[in-house]
């Protein structure tokens, strides 16, 4: 399942919302440098969608707040 999500780096509440559209939105508190913010977005999922971390692959939007992930349930 390939999912499109706004990450929100520096948050001091981390959490996982949806907005109106049902678009997810991922707060983490860690900083955007050196992929921090893109792992901890990363387990976030994992632990929302109740499958490991390794099932959960960034696949776009390295460096943009617009990220997709796919997600495997294996």
């Amino acid at each position: 399942m390939r999912i499109t999500i706004v990450a929100h780096p520096n948050s001091k509440k981390p959490r996982i919302e949806k907005d109106l559209f049902g678009a997810l939105h991922v707060y983490v508190s860690e900083p955007p440098l050196e992929g921090k913010a893109n792992n901890a977005v990363r387990e976030a999922l994992a632990k929302y969608f109740s499958v490991n971390k390794s099932a959960v692959m960034l696949m776009s939007g390295e460096k943009s707040k617009n990220k997709v992930f796919e997600i495997t349930k294996k």
